[in-house]
Order: structure tokens, then sequence, then C-alpha cells
């Protein structure tokens, strides 16, 4: 069930790194009345995040300026939102989606799911400060003010991160999964309370166990059993919870494909995906993805990107492998 294969990002730090010469070739790319998206693909995707904050320090002492400032103002469209959004540290990059997915009208529960069902305890407590200081709101209001129900209760609970860790206990296990059983059954909203608790707090390695003892016990895969017994976004977030405990680079890659195919290329799951996960396990998901779809990553992105948009978006995804 767990596929326990190193994870591997697509960007790392970049070796002999010049913040200042960095910041130099930067200022003169977005001065004049077109600016050079050419040399921002060349080194943004190229830099890691931190190297990127060093970058901004040094533009700034340069040229008196912000450059992320200058990014939005000069840039446009999906491309600005590439080069912008590789600009944000990881916990400020989850809480801007975030807060986009819930401001104005509508919310975009697709972006709180995949964040919310994929973040470890440390990655979620470091989202709700960077929320807080961003936007002097508290992300687990605003989710309960644009959330409702079962599906509301499970991102709370998740927004927490309170995840127990390193746990595993083979008793409580198969006592977990009668109970996940009982709850795909009977769906009283307190088999529903029951469900999403167990999903959100017990640990990853206990999780490992409970999906297998729910299997001898019913004869069905979890995800299959979820997919059955409910629906709509609830049904949707337990079943990325399952998904991400699993194999958290085979859910993105579920992700990318369907953002790709399903949508008619679906810009900003394309982009949120890529960028959060570039220093994490993207070469990873590039990998997952070949396996299950036949295609690599590039090659769909090719397909329904064009321009400096699919130049950034590429970059962001090449790393060091051999099926660019």
């Amino acid at each position: 069930m767990f596929c326990g294969d190193y994870v591997q990002g697509t960007i790392f730090p970049a070796p002999d790194f010049n913040p200042v010469l960095d910041a130099q070739v930067l200022g003169a790319a977005l001065q004049g009345f077109d600016c050079d998206k050419d040399v921002l693909v060349s080194v943004l995707p190229r830099r890691c995040g931190a190297q990127r904050q060093v970058i901004v320090a040094a533009y700034r002492d340069m040229c008196g300026q912000d450059l992320i400032e200058d990014l939005k103002e000069r840039l446009s469209h999906h491309f600005k939102e590439v080069m912008v959004g590789l600009m944000y540290p990881p916990p400020c990059y989850d809480a801007h989606e975030l807060w986009h997915a819930m401001k104005g009208a509508g919310t975009d529960e697709n972006c709180l799911i995949d964040i919310l069902a994929s973040r470890t305890n440390g990655e979620i407590f470091q989202m709700r400060e960077a929320y807080s200081l961003q936007y002097g709101r508290d992300l687990q209001e605003d989710i309960y003010s644009e959330t409702s129900g079962h599906f509301r209760d499970t991102l709370i609970n998740l927004a927490q991160g309170a995840r127990e860790e390193g746990y595993a206990d083979p008793g409580v296990a198969a006592q977990d999964a009668t109970v996940l059983w009982e709850a795909c059954q009977q769906k009283t909203g307190e088999h529903k309370a029951m469900l999403q608790t167990i999903l959100c707090n017990k640990s990853q390695q206990q999780l490992w166990l409970v999906f297998q003892e729910f299997q001898n016990i019913s004869g069905q895969d979890l995800v299959d059993a979820i997919n059955e017994c409910y629906d709509g976004h609830f049904q949707e977030l337990l079943a990325a919870i399952v998904l991400c405990i699993r194999d958290k680079p085979a859910y993105f890659a579920y992700r990318l494909h369907s953002a790709i195919h399903d949508f008619g290329f679906h810009n900003k799951t394309v982009i949120r995906i890529l960028i959060a996960r570039s220093e994490i396990d993207l070469l990873t998901i590039r990998k997952r993805y070949k396996e299950r779809y036949g295609k690599s990553l590039f090659h769909d992105i090719k397909n329904f990107a064009s321009g400096h948009y699919e130049k950034a978006l590429l970059a962001v995804c090449a790393g060091d492998a051999d099926d660019y």
C-alpha cells in the first residue's frame, strides 16, 4: 500500500550562487518597454526558494525597490502567476493560495483539499502563522465561515495540524478499521465524525495498518468504499487524505492529470502544484505521472501551454531528469 521510495524535488540550490549578480540581471531584464522574460525564466526557476529570498534582499539594496512588486507590475496573466509564486516562501505561498481560494464570491474547494489533505503538522503550523501575518485573519475561522457541514469540520480538523506522529498499534488499527467500515455503511452524522477523526488525527504509520485492516474486513479498498458511500466535497476530501497517506506523489500526479485533461488545463491547479512541490517531491510526481498515464508531464504541458508561460512551467519541472 505505502510506496516508501525516495521522494525528490526538481529545484535545488544553484551552485556558485551570486545574489548580487542575479539581482543585477533581473533588474536589467525588468527595465525598458518590454521586459526580457527569457532572462526571468533562466534565473528564478533555477534558484531554490532560500536563494530567491537572498536575491530579493540584494535587489532591494541595489534598486531600492521590491522585486516581487516589480514582477507583479511588469508581468501579466499566468506567466506572472508562476514568476511571482516562486518568490513566496512555502508557508507564505500556501497561505496566499488558501486566502485566494476563500476570498470574494465562491470558494475553490479543490485548493483547500489539495493543501490541507497533504501538509505535515509542521507545514500546517507555519502556514497558519503566515496566514495570520499576511492577512490578519485566523485560517480556521475563515474556513468555518466559507465552508459547511462535515466538509468544513474535516478541513478545520486538518488545519489544527494535530496528527499523531510515529505511533502504530495493530490492535487499535483493527478497531479503527471496523469503525471506518461501519461509517461507510451507516453514514450517520456520528459515524461521519468518527471517520474524519480517525483520518485526520491518527499517525501515518497507524493509518497504513488501518487501511490494510479495512481491506481485510470489508474486502474493499477504502477509497472505493468512500467513493461509493459519500459524495461531494466531503467525499473528495476523505479520498484525498487516504491517497496522500498512501502515496503523496501519486496523488499529485492524479491531480495534475485531472487539471490538464479534465478541465481544459486548469491553470491555477497546475501552477499551484508545480510550485508547491518543486523542492519536495516534484521529480517523483513526474515519475508517477509517466508510470500511470503513459506520457510525461512535459509532453502534456507542451500540448496545452505556450510561449513564456510554457517555458516557465517546464523550467520548474525540469530538474535533472532525462524525459524533457
